[in-house]
């Protein structure tokens, strides 16, 4: 999700800047949102997940996502767009923060780094997968992302929903795994992380 939702927009760029009739530097600006939320997620990740512990904040980002995917698909001018890039940036931003240190609480020393490496792989595989939809969508809309696709919705749109279903999916995965033992044990939960480790 984090290279997902960095990259999706460049697809839609054109197709944006068309649909709304913008110059050049409300563009770039709606394009370059997206990092004031992740300043913003990533300097907070840190203390929320403190408090209410990584598996919440993880879940929390997952929801960021999924608003940031529906926000933007239906956006009536550039200003939302710019809102919903911020809400994603935040997703963005928390996951940074999240996901490694909860690979780095949860895991064994003896594999602790090749999973920290495995989640930059993540990071290029959601870049690489959000380019590969674009493509698929605009495609299917007969070359051009302002073209309508299913519902009389234009291609560019699309590409945002096609967030929602890894949004989903990270939310939901994120009930299955374990608390870190970490913040249990700053929780005084010390049954609780004795057990996840």
């Amino acid at each position: 999700l984090f290279g997902y939702d960095s990259a999706v927009i460049n697809g839609a760029v054109d197709a944006i800047q068309r649909t709304f009739e913008i110059d050049n530097a409300r563009l770039g600006f709606a394009v370059a949102s997206a990092l004031l939320g992740a300043a913003a997620g990533a300097m907070t990740a840190g203390r929320v997940s403190d408090r209410i512990g990584r598996l919440a904040v993880m879940k929390i980002a997952a929801l960021l996502f999924l608003i940031s995917a529906i926000g933007t698909a239906f956006a009536p001018n550039v200003w939302i767009v710019v809102l919903f890039r911020i809400v994603g940036g935040i997703g963005v931003g928390v996951a940074s923060v999240i996901a490694p240190a909860y690979i780095a609480e949860t895991s064994p020393s003896s594999i602790r780094g090749r999973l920290g490496s495995l989640q930059q792989l993540a990071i290029v595989f959601g870049i690489f997968f959000s380019f590969a939809v674009n493509w698929l969508l605009q495609k299917l809309a007969g070359g051009d992302a302002v073209d309508n696709l299913w519902f009389g919705i234009p291609a560019w749109r699309w590409m945002f929903l096609a967030m929602a279903i890894p949004a989903v999916v990270y939310g939901a995965l994120a009930y299955t795994i374990p608390e870190s033992p970490r913040y249990l044990v700053a929780s005084h939960r010390i049954p609780e992380a004795r057990k996840v480790l």
